[in-house]
């Protein structure tokens, strides 16, 4: 058994394409030797900003030789089949078999297909996965490019290293032959190296300062930059994602701690953080006081003989021209209270059909306003809702909203309390976006909620309204992390929110009146959707779900959600398991009866008619006044009661009597039965 290293050595691959290209390398390369009768075991593929690398350990020698049999026709066929079948398998008549088939002579083509040498296996499979290889964006370089067949690579290639054991597979990709050499680091070792196996390749290259192992560098800078800030008296503000892209951009990563003028602080630490990270790709740090610290951490790609100060000196000299356009930003968007700069929102258009951002601005304060006012969000201030809303968006328009989209609203935020807006509404401008997503921060202080619920309800009818749907895959106005985020905020914070009455409030120019309810049902529509999704990624069996929504006729989402989670419970019991067995008997007993008037005026003939009838004018009034009191664990106790009798009436009486009164009589028992369990939950969508 024998491994096998390739490298394809190129200009820098960018640090986002580097994941995927590891994952297409493994992908192609197991399909070319599986094509071949090779099975490609252990693989270990690392990337560099230069270099992608695979080395597939034990491979053998050989394929395997191969022994296929072709079916042909009778014997005695007509001459044109046999010949056509002579020709598909490409021998003579006279080397295939006559094998008995069903008592009749029939042609059979055994051919012996010898193994292949693995390295010949290999020469064919390393142009053939270049040439295949799909990167997210690639070029054409050198005067080949003016050819649309020229190859196509993310950055040009420039080497390939293909070694099967200590032997050199011989092959070339557009003019670029395999070899034994590869390059070392650009700076440190930038020379040729000469690999002599998979066995050698990491430490040669480690010797030329290339730590080729993507994993490795990774735990380097991850520990290096905590070490840095650490013996500095300081803490890292982790960044996986900072520490994955550093690994893609260098191939001998240093990481160097670094500081900038502490003025710089005055300006947010989200917007320092981000201007380090996305400019500059450095780590930022905090201080014993948990605060954010005047300090940096950048990631070397080269050793320095005096440390890295000069390294830390030029980068800080960077950053700091970043953070002075930061606070630039900063000082010049506190020169206007945000009502002025709202007034710019008219200028904006949301949508072609929907107006300008101002005109939602609009429509969302006053419903924010309704909410607060009509007790829907409880302790809510209709003022503060109303002054939050109106002044939501206005960091659309700010300097630095405009450099940092991602800041949008958070900056809002901070803006308001500069200028000494209630924190109220200073809270609601920063966080109504949220939730953006199932993990998300959920607003809970009543201002933010009201504000929260009306922009995202607002977004859901308005793009409803014109047609704007998601479809499949599509969702370009994210309409379902909309619905997401107004089911949270309902969960979380206990308002009851009637969707239709809420939905009711808004007048459409796109709408006609009479089209308004057909719009709200579709909305009410995506949300039931959306909501059977969210509980059953938090564990609720979908069948529970159903059973509770197929009741109908509730837009209350917390009503809704206890009502779930009170049968969730009581499903989870013996009680719950034996009443839904009785349900379905009594259900299929009714199905098979038809019709049932569900009355039980005449006398029960039995002591177990008699206890059922009981049971049910004592459970029937006892759940129905439990639901309205959205006692739901107790409606479901009043169904629970019902467990014994019924289970005393399948087993004492016979249902279809002959007697035509009586059998009438426990149908109607049986109807009334279902009668009371449809009234908390329909239970014919309950598996089991």
């Amino acid at each position: 058994m024998t491994d096998f290293l390739l490298e394809l050595r190129s200009e820098e691959i960018p640090a986002r394409m580097q994941a995927g290209a590891r994952a297409e390398l493994e992908k192609l390369f197991r399909a070319q030797l599986s094509a071949a009768g090779l099975e490609a075991g252990d693989l270990t593929i690392w990337s560099t900003p230069r270099r992608l690398a695979l080395i597939a350990r034990d491979l053998p020698e050989a394929t395997a030789a191969v022994r296929e049999e072709l079916k042909g026709p009778p014997a005695d066929s007509p001459q044109p089949a046999i010949d056509g079948f002579l020709r598909k398998a490409q021998i003579t008549f006279n080397a295939c078999e006559v094998r008995d088939v069903k008592g009749r002579p029939t042609l059979f083509a055994v051919i012996d297909k010898p193994g292949r040498a693995t390295a010949e296996v290999l020469a064919e499979a390393i142009p053939a996965i270049v040439r295949a290889f799909a990167w997210p964006k690639s070029m054409r370089w050198g005067k080949e490019s003016a050819s649309s067949e020229s190859l196509r690579w993310v950055r040009p290639l420039s080497g390939i290293v293909a070694i099967f054991g200590e032997d050199l597979v011989p092959c070339e990709v557009s003019g670029i032959p395999a070899g034994f050499a590869t390059r070392g680091h650009r700076f440190h070792c930038p020379g040729e190296i000469t690999i002599g196996s998979a066995s050698d390749y990491a430490e040669k290259l480690r010797a030329c300062h290339v730590i080729v192992d993507h994993e490795e560098r990774q735990s380097i800078i991850r520990d290096g930059a905590a070490k840095a800030a650490a013996d500095a008296g300081l803490t890292l503000v982790e960044d996986e994602g900072l520490v994955i892209e550093n690994a893609g951009l260098t191939e001998w990563p240093v990481p160097l701690l670094g500081r900038f003028d502490e003025a710089f602080l005055e300006v947010p630490p989200e917007v320092i953080q981000l201007t380090a990270r996305v400019n500059q790709k450095y780590f930022v740090v905090n201080g014993k006081d948990g605060k954010l610290a005047n300090g940096f951490v950048c990631t070397a790609n080269i050793d320095a003989h005096d440390g890295g100060a000069e390294i830390v000196a030029g980068n800080r000299k960077v950053l700091a021209a970043r953070l002075s356009d930061a606070r630039f930003f900063w000082e010049q968007d506190q020169k206007k209270a945000l009502a002025q700069h709202a007034e710019k929102l008219a200028n904006i258009t949301f949508h072609e059909k929907l107006g300008t951002v101002a005109d939602k601005v609009e429509r969302v304060a006053k419903l924010a306003e309704w909410l607060a006012s009509e007790g829907i969000v409880p302790n809510c201030d209709p003022a503060l809702a109303r002054q939050a809303a109106e002044l939501a968006k206005a960091d659309l328009v700010t300097e630095m909203v405009g450099e940092f989209p991602e800041l949008q609203g958070l900056m809002g935020g901070y803006y308001a309390r500069a200028e000494g807006l209630p924190d109220a509404v200073a809270d609601a401008i920063r966080d109504h976006y949220k939730p953006v997503g199932q993990g998300d921060d959920v607003p809970t202080a009543p201002v933010t909620v009201a504000v929260a619920l009306a922009d995202k309800l607002d977004s859901l009818f308005q793009f409803f309204a014109i047609d704007e749907k998601p479809t499949g895959s599509r969702d370009p106005f994210a309409l379902r992390r909309a619905a997401l985020g107004v089911i949270l905020l309902i969960e979380r914070s206990g308002s009851r929110a009637p969707l239709w009455t809420i939905l009711s409030q808004w007048q459409n120019d796109i709408v006609e009146p009479a089209q308004t309810g057909r719009v709200i049902e579709a909305v009410l529509d995506f949300f039931a959707d959306r909501l059977k999704v969210q509980q059953r990624e938090a564990g609720v069996r979908h069948d529970l779900i159903d059973a509770v929504f197929a009741l109908g006729g509730e837009d209350d989402l917390v009503r809704l959600l206890a009502r779930v989670k009170a049968l969730q419970a009581f499903m989870a019991t013996e009680d719950g398991t034996n009443l839904l067995a009785g349900y379905k008997r009594a259900a299929n007993i009714l199905k098979q009866a038809g019709e049932v008037s569900g009355t039980t005026a005449a006398k029960p003939s039995t002591d177990a008619d008699a206890a059922l009838l009981a049971a049910l004018d004592a459970a029937e009034p006892a759940a129905s006044a439990a639901v309205a009191e959205e006692r739901f664990t107790d409606a479901m106790a009043a169904l629970a009661s019902l467990r014994a009798p019924i289970d005393a009436f399948f087993d004492g009486v016979m249902v279809n009597d002959p007697d035509e009164a009586v059998r009438a009589y426990r149908l109607g028992l049986l109807a009334r039965f279902t009668g009371a369990v449809h009234g908390v939950a329909d239970f014919s969508k309950i598996e089991g």
